[in-house]
Protein backbone atom coordinates (compact mmCIF):
# COMPACT_ATOMS: atom_id res chain seq x y z
CA UNK A 1 0.00 0.00 0.00
CA UNK A 2 1.19 3.64 -0.98
CA UNK A 3 2.59 5.02 2.50
CA UNK A 4 0.48 8.44 1.32
CA UNK A 5 -2.57 6.56 1.85
CA UNK A 6 -1.96 5.54 5.55
CA UNK A 7 -1.87 7.20 8.71
CA UNK A 8 1.66 6.59 11.02
CA UNK A 9 -0.98 4.07 12.74
CA UNK A 10 -1.20 2.13 9.30
CA UNK A 11 -5.11 2.93 8.80
CA UNK A 12 -6.05 3.72 5.54
CA UNK A 13 -6.50 8.08 5.37
CA UNK A 14 -10.44 7.36 3.90
CA UNK A 15 -10.84 4.69 7.13
CA UNK A 16 -9.28 6.90 9.48
CA UNK A 17 -11.44 10.21 8.11
CA UNK A 18 -14.54 8.36 7.99
CA UNK A 19 -14.01 7.28 11.80
CA UNK A 20 -12.90 10.63 13.16
CA UNK A 21 -16.04 12.31 11.85
CA UNK A 22 -18.30 9.01 13.37
CA UNK A 23 -16.34 9.81 16.63
CA UNK A 24 -16.75 13.68 16.32
CA UNK A 25 -20.67 13.28 16.02
CA UNK A 26 -21.47 10.78 17.75
CA UNK A 27 -24.42 11.03 20.12
CA UNK A 28 -23.64 11.67 23.94
CA UNK A 29 -26.24 12.26 26.87
CA UNK A 30 -25.52 15.53 27.12
CA UNK A 31 -25.73 16.28 23.41
CA UNK A 32 -28.10 14.25 22.25
CA UNK A 33 -28.18 15.40 18.38
CA UNK A 34 -24.99 14.41 16.90
CA UNK A 35 -22.92 16.00 19.43
CA UNK A 36 -23.64 19.31 18.61
CA UNK A 37 -24.78 21.62 20.86
CA UNK A 38 -28.07 22.86 19.79
CA UNK A 39 -28.38 25.38 22.81
CA UNK A 40 -24.95 27.21 21.73
CA UNK A 41 -26.18 27.64 17.98
CA UNK A 42 -29.61 29.22 19.51
CA UNK A 43 -27.81 31.29 21.53
CA UNK A 44 -25.36 32.98 18.82
CA UNK A 45 -28.30 33.01 16.65
CA UNK A 46 -30.71 35.08 18.68
CA UNK A 47 -28.16 37.15 19.96
CA UNK A 48 -27.42 38.44 16.20
CA UNK A 49 -30.52 38.50 15.58
CA UNK A 50 -31.84 40.31 18.48
CA UNK A 51 -29.46 42.70 18.31
CA UNK A 52 -27.70 41.92 21.70
CA UNK A 53 -31.06 42.86 22.85
CA UNK A 54 -31.80 38.56 23.49
CA UNK A 55 -29.67 36.84 24.78
CA UNK A 56 -30.36 33.20 25.97
CA UNK A 57 -27.34 32.54 27.96
CA UNK A 58 -28.50 35.32 30.33
CA UNK A 59 -32.48 35.50 30.04
CA UNK A 60 -33.99 35.17 32.91
CA UNK A 61 -37.99 35.01 33.90
CA UNK A 62 -38.96 37.71 36.32
CA UNK A 63 -42.67 38.58 36.82
CA UNK A 64 -43.98 41.61 35.91
CA UNK A 65 -40.74 42.89 34.29
CA UNK A 66 -41.10 41.06 31.11
CA UNK A 67 -43.65 41.27 28.35
CA UNK A 68 -46.97 39.42 29.06
CA UNK A 69 -45.78 38.11 32.66
CA UNK A 70 -48.26 40.14 34.63
CA UNK A 71 -51.86 38.34 35.10
CA UNK A 72 -53.78 41.54 34.56
CA UNK A 73 -51.86 42.08 30.74
CA UNK A 74 -52.54 38.06 30.14
CA UNK A 75 -56.21 38.44 31.33
CA UNK A 76 -56.44 42.09 28.65
CA UNK A 77 -54.66 40.22 25.78
CA UNK A 78 -56.97 36.79 26.16
CA UNK A 79 -60.08 39.14 26.32
CA UNK A 80 -58.43 41.20 23.17
CA UNK A 81 -58.42 37.99 21.74
CA UNK A 82 -61.67 37.55 21.94
CA UNK A 83 -63.28 40.85 20.90
CA UNK A 84 -61.33 41.09 17.95
CA UNK A 85 -62.47 37.57 16.62
CA UNK A 86 -66.20 37.79 18.03
CA UNK A 87 -66.49 41.48 16.76
CA UNK A 88 -64.78 40.62 13.77
CA UNK A 89 -67.16 38.05 12.88
CA UNK A 90 -69.77 40.40 13.68
CA UNK A 91 -68.52 43.15 11.17
CA UNK A 92 -67.68 40.53 8.43
CA UNK A 93 -70.93 39.02 8.52
CA UNK A 94 -72.15 40.61 4.79
CA UNK A 95 -68.80 40.75 3.10
CA UNK A 96 -66.65 38.02 0.62
CA UNK A 97 -64.53 35.46 2.71
CA UNK A 98 -60.88 37.11 2.09
CA UNK A 99 -58.52 35.22 0.02
CA UNK A 100 -55.42 34.66 2.01
CA UNK A 101 -53.82 31.93 0.92
CA UNK A 102 -50.23 32.81 0.32
CA UNK A 103 -49.89 34.34 3.73
CA UNK A 104 -51.87 31.68 5.36
CA UNK A 105 -49.43 29.41 3.93
CA UNK A 106 -46.25 31.47 5.53
CA UNK A 107 -47.89 32.12 8.56
CA UNK A 108 -48.22 27.65 9.07
CA UNK A 109 -44.64 27.24 7.63
CA UNK A 110 -43.08 29.50 9.83
CA UNK A 111 -44.95 28.01 13.38
CA UNK A 112 -44.20 24.49 11.75
CA UNK A 113 -40.67 25.80 12.03
CA UNK A 114 -40.96 27.55 15.21
CA UNK A 115 -42.58 24.28 17.17
CA UNK A 116 -39.78 22.10 15.60
CA UNK A 117 -36.91 23.86 16.78
CA UNK A 118 -38.45 24.86 20.16
CA UNK A 119 -39.15 20.94 20.57
CA UNK A 120 -35.13 19.94 19.76
CA UNK A 121 -34.22 22.86 21.97
CA UNK A 122 -36.22 21.20 24.80
CA UNK A 123 -35.39 17.25 24.33
CA UNK A 124 -31.19 18.21 24.10
CA UNK A 125 -31.72 19.99 27.67
CA UNK A 126 -34.80 17.15 29.10
CA UNK A 127 -32.89 13.86 27.98
CA UNK A 128 -29.87 14.54 30.48
CA UNK A 129 -31.99 14.69 33.50
CA UNK A 130 -33.97 12.21 32.23
CA UNK A 131 -31.59 9.62 31.34
CA UNK A 132 -29.46 10.00 34.59
CA UNK A 133 -32.33 10.30 37.13
CA UNK A 134 -35.49 8.95 35.40
CA UNK A 135 -38.88 10.31 34.46
CA UNK A 136 -40.08 11.46 38.08
CA UNK A 137 -36.94 13.39 39.02
CA UNK A 138 -38.00 14.95 35.40
CA UNK A 139 -41.18 16.39 36.44
CA UNK A 140 -41.23 16.49 40.40
CA UNK A 141 -37.78 17.55 41.61
CA UNK A 142 -36.77 21.39 41.22
CA UNK A 143 -33.75 20.81 39.65
CA UNK A 144 -35.80 19.88 36.87
CA UNK A 145 -36.37 23.85 36.44
CA UNK A 146 -33.42 24.58 34.62
CA UNK A 147 -32.83 28.04 33.33
CA UNK A 148 -32.48 27.13 29.66
CA UNK A 149 -36.15 25.28 29.88
CA UNK A 150 -37.64 27.99 31.41
CA UNK A 151 -35.84 30.50 28.93
CA UNK A 152 -37.74 27.71 26.39
CA UNK A 153 -40.92 27.81 28.21
CA UNK A 154 -41.42 31.31 27.78
CA UNK A 155 -40.82 31.70 24.28
CA UNK A 156 -42.91 28.35 24.00
CA UNK A 157 -45.63 31.15 26.20
CA UNK A 158 -45.58 34.09 23.43
CA UNK A 159 -45.88 31.83 20.65
CA UNK A 160 -49.28 30.90 22.04
CA UNK A 161 -50.13 34.30 21.40
CA UNK A 162 -49.04 34.41 17.98
CA UNK A 163 -50.93 31.01 17.25
CA UNK A 164 -53.86 33.57 17.86
CA UNK A 165 -53.85 34.48 14.70
CA UNK A 166 -55.10 30.79 13.63
CA UNK A 167 -58.76 32.43 14.29
CA UNK A 168 -58.06 35.87 13.15
CA UNK A 169 -57.58 33.71 9.25
CA UNK A 170 -60.91 31.84 10.49
CA UNK A 171 -62.56 34.76 10.94
CA UNK A 172 -61.46 36.37 7.69
CA UNK A 173 -61.94 33.94 5.45
CA UNK A 174 -65.75 33.33 7.12
CA UNK A 175 -64.80 29.94 8.40
CA UNK A 176 -67.26 28.65 11.68
CA UNK A 177 -65.52 29.25 14.96
CA UNK A 178 -66.57 26.47 17.02
CA UNK A 179 -66.43 26.42 20.54
CA UNK A 180 -63.70 24.02 21.00
CA UNK A 181 -61.12 26.03 19.05
CA UNK A 182 -61.76 29.71 20.84
CA UNK A 183 -62.04 27.93 24.29
CA UNK A 184 -58.67 26.19 23.26
CA UNK A 185 -56.46 29.04 21.93
CA UNK A 186 -57.73 31.10 25.08
CA UNK A 187 -57.36 28.76 27.60
CA UNK A 188 -53.57 27.33 26.59
CA UNK A 189 -52.31 30.69 26.60
CA UNK A 190 -53.35 31.30 30.43
CA UNK A 191 -52.21 27.86 31.00
CA UNK A 192 -48.89 28.08 29.96
CA UNK A 193 -48.34 31.31 32.02
CA UNK A 194 -49.81 29.95 35.24
CA UNK A 195 -47.47 26.83 34.52
CA UNK A 196 -44.23 29.63 34.05
CA UNK A 197 -45.16 31.65 37.30
CA UNK A 198 -46.05 28.08 39.05
CA UNK A 199 -42.28 26.86 38.29
CA UNK A 200 -43.76 23.41 37.64
CA UNK A 201 -41.08 21.21 36.67
CA UNK A 202 -43.82 19.10 34.84
CA UNK A 203 -44.07 21.68 32.39
CA UNK A 204 -42.49 19.87 30.12
CA UNK A 205 -44.65 16.88 29.34
CA UNK A 206 -47.86 19.36 28.09
CA UNK A 207 -45.34 21.82 26.31
CA UNK A 208 -43.22 19.03 24.44
CA UNK A 209 -46.26 17.48 23.46
CA UNK A 210 -48.19 19.96 22.40
CA UNK A 211 -45.00 21.34 19.91
CA UNK A 212 -45.24 17.70 18.55
CA UNK A 213 -48.74 17.57 17.70
CA UNK A 214 -48.28 21.29 16.42
CA UNK A 215 -45.12 20.35 14.12
CA UNK A 216 -47.61 17.85 12.24
CA UNK A 217 -50.94 20.18 12.60
CA UNK A 218 -49.03 23.33 11.05
CA UNK A 219 -47.48 21.09 8.36
CA UNK A 220 -50.61 20.08 7.67
CA UNK A 221 -52.46 23.14 7.31
CA UNK A 222 -49.38 24.37 4.90
CA UNK A 223 -49.91 21.01 2.90
CA UNK A 224 -53.43 21.88 2.67
CA UNK A 225 -52.99 25.33 1.61
CA UNK A 226 -50.66 24.09 -0.73
CA UNK A 227 -53.90 21.84 -2.31
CA UNK A 228 -51.85 18.69 -1.07
CA UNK A 229 -54.18 16.09 0.18
CA UNK A 230 -52.51 13.42 2.88
CA UNK A 231 -53.88 10.39 4.56
CA UNK A 232 -53.11 11.30 7.64
CA UNK A 233 -55.32 14.16 8.35
CA UNK A 234 -57.50 12.15 11.18
CA UNK A 235 -54.60 10.97 12.82
CA UNK A 236 -53.79 14.64 13.89
CA UNK A 237 -57.18 14.83 16.11
CA UNK A 238 -56.12 11.38 17.08
CA UNK A 239 -52.61 12.24 18.02
CA UNK A 240 -54.05 15.63 20.23
CA UNK A 241 -56.26 13.37 22.24
CA UNK A 242 -53.09 10.78 23.09
CA UNK A 243 -51.19 13.72 24.05
CA UNK A 244 -54.04 15.08 26.66
CA UNK A 245 -54.28 11.09 28.51
CA UNK A 246 -50.79 11.47 28.87
CA UNK A 247 -50.55 14.89 30.24
CA UNK A 248 -53.52 14.49 32.43
CA UNK A 249 -51.91 11.00 33.81
CA UNK A 250 -48.68 13.30 34.46
CA UNK A 251 -50.23 16.26 35.97
CA UNK A 252 -52.93 13.79 38.26
CA UNK A 253 -49.44 12.11 39.44
CA UNK A 254 -48.29 15.95 40.45
CA UNK A 255 -51.44 16.58 42.04
CA UNK A 256 -52.01 13.48 43.94
CA UNK A 257 -48.75 13.87 45.59
CA UNK A 258 -49.41 17.71 46.46
CA UNK A 259 -52.84 16.70 47.29
CA UNK A 260 -51.41 13.90 49.79
CA UNK A 261 -48.22 16.36 51.26
CA UNK A 262 -50.98 19.13 51.74
CA UNK A 263 -54.20 17.29 53.26
CA UNK A 264 -53.13 13.01 53.60
CA UNK A 265 -49.46 12.80 55.01
CA UNK A 266 -50.52 9.20 55.74
CA UNK A 267 -50.21 8.47 51.93
CA UNK A 268 -47.09 7.78 50.11
CA UNK A 269 -45.91 10.71 48.84
CA UNK A 270 -43.06 12.64 47.58
CA UNK A 271 -42.63 16.62 47.25
CA UNK A 272 -43.00 18.20 43.58
CA UNK A 273 -42.01 21.75 42.23
CA UNK A 274 -44.52 23.69 41.89
CA UNK A 275 -47.22 26.23 43.06
CA UNK A 276 -50.33 24.49 44.11
CA UNK A 277 -52.87 26.62 41.86
CA UNK A 278 -50.31 26.31 39.06
CA UNK A 279 -50.64 21.82 39.46
CA UNK A 280 -54.45 22.20 39.94
CA UNK A 281 -55.35 24.78 37.29
CA UNK A 282 -53.02 22.91 35.19
CA UNK A 283 -54.67 19.33 35.97
CA UNK A 284 -58.63 20.88 35.18
CA UNK A 285 -57.54 22.95 32.13
CA UNK A 286 -55.79 19.68 30.44
CA UNK A 287 -58.71 17.86 31.41
CA UNK A 288 -61.05 19.67 29.83
CA UNK A 289 -58.99 19.51 26.71
CA UNK A 290 -59.21 15.53 26.38
CA UNK A 291 -63.30 15.69 27.27
CA UNK A 292 -63.40 18.16 24.59
CA UNK A 293 -61.17 16.97 21.75
CA UNK A 294 -62.49 13.59 22.82
CA UNK A 295 -66.10 14.59 22.10
CA UNK A 296 -65.18 16.45 18.92
CA UNK A 297 -63.45 13.11 17.96
CA UNK A 298 -66.43 10.84 17.88
CA UNK A 299 -68.73 13.47 16.66
CA UNK A 300 -67.16 13.57 13.32
CA UNK A 301 -66.60 9.65 13.67
CA UNK A 302 -70.56 9.42 13.82
CA UNK A 303 -70.95 12.21 10.98
CA UNK A 304 -68.55 10.23 8.89
CA UNK A 305 -69.93 7.01 9.84
CA UNK A 306 -73.91 8.57 9.09
CA UNK A 307 -72.47 9.48 5.72
CA UNK A 308 -70.50 6.52 4.32
CA UNK A 309 -74.30 4.49 5.57
CA UNK A 310 -76.12 6.97 3.56
CA UNK A 311 -73.87 6.77 0.67
CA UNK A 312 -74.24 2.51 0.91
CA UNK A 313 -78.02 2.56 0.83
CA UNK A 314 -78.45 5.03 -1.85
CA UNK A 315 -76.35 2.59 -3.74
CA UNK A 316 -78.47 -0.57 -2.96
CA UNK A 317 -81.38 1.77 -3.78
CA UNK A 318 -80.32 2.81 -7.59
Amino acid sequence: MNSTNVTESGRPIVENTVANVFEAYYPTVDLPFFNISLWNIFNKTMTVLSGGKFVPDEFKFVQGQLPLSELNHVLVGIATYYVVIFGGKFLLRNREPYKLNAIFQLHNIFLTFVSFSLLVLMIEQLFPIIYRNGIFFGICDISAWKPELVTLYYLNYLVKFVEFIDTLFLVLKKKNLTFLHTYHHGATALLCYTQLVGNTSVSWVPITLNLGVHCLMYFYYFLAARGIRVWWKEWVTRFQIVQFIFDVTFIFLVAYHRAAFLYMKSLPHSQCAGSTTAIFSGFCILASYLFLFTAFYIELYKRAGSKKAKEANSKKNR
